[in-house]
């Protein structure tokens, strides 16, 4: 990363930070990707701590995330995370610069301006540690079944229906 990039992605940590959300655990002093497994199965185990619960979890995929982000929406989210508008220009050329820019906006607006889930690679985990089980009815999206699998790799962490985590 060059000095300028440094120092701007400095300045936008000094002004953001206190603005975000506690459970963003991405580019954030002292969090880990641990930090955000052990979270999201503290929330879990909590909800299960109830009588009669269960829980299906939807790990969900998108094609291209980083890709699909809009320049304009991107600047309406800095500027109402106070981000004075002279940086603007600075985050865009370099964020964009190496993407071809001829129709790309008007092709994402016709896209609906939103991230195109990858149905193929969205699988579901049903966590029920109740005596009954009830079968539940398959969950679909986009005209698609959801396949539920018994464990699954999250972060580095393979997370299994007993809740049992590996590292791999």
């Amino acid at each position: 990363m060059k000095l300028f990039e440094r120092l701007v992605l400095a300045y936008l940590k000094n002004i953001t930070v206190p603005l975000l959300d506690p459970l963003q655990f991405a580019y954030r002093a002292n969090r880990s990707v641990d930090d955000a497994v052990n979270m999201g199965l503290y929330f879990i185990l909590q909800h299960l701590d109830k009588s009669g619960t269960y829980v299906r979890l939807l790990f969900v995929d998108f094609s291209s995330a980083f890709n699909t982000i809009i320049p304009t929406l991107l600047q309406t989210k800095l500027t109402q995370l106070s981000v004075p508008s002279s940086i603007f220009p600075e985050v865009h050329g370099r964020h964009y610069s190496h993407r071809p820019h001829p129709g790309q906006e008007i092709e994402q607006l016709a896209a609906w301006c939103s991230l195109e889930l990858n149905t193929l690679k969205t699988v579901e985990m049903i966590v029920d540690f109740r005596r009954n089980t009830p079968a539940l009815p398959p969950l679909t999206i986009m005209n698609s079944t959801v396949p539920t699998v018994e464990s699954f790799r999250f972060l580095g962490t393979t997370i299994s229906q007993d809740l049992n985590g590996t590292l791999t």
